[in-house]
């Protein structure tokens, strides 16, 4: 027979794997996007909007995921 304590237990736990997931895909799409993005812009003659562009959407999918992941833990 499960508990309320269990089940509460079990459910902080999940929002917190959830979490940790969230802040794991912040720090994927910045490694991903924002550093590639910039060593792309010093290494190579690329066009400087499409690097500065996509520099933006790696700083902007960083934080909403981070975000989410604050979210969802301090819930």
């Amino acid at each position: 027979m499960v508990t309320q304590k269990e089940t509460k237990e079990k459910e902080r736990s999940s929002r917190e794997n959830l979490g940790k997931f969230f802040y794991d895909l912040a720090k994927t799409s910045f490694a991903a996007m924002v550093t590639a993005d910039l060593v792309s812009f010093f290494l190579t003659d690329a066009d400087s909007t499409m690097l500065a562009l996509l520099l933006a959407l790696g700083v902007f999918f960083t934080s909403i995921f981070a975000y989410l992941g604050y979210f969802i833990i301090k819930k």
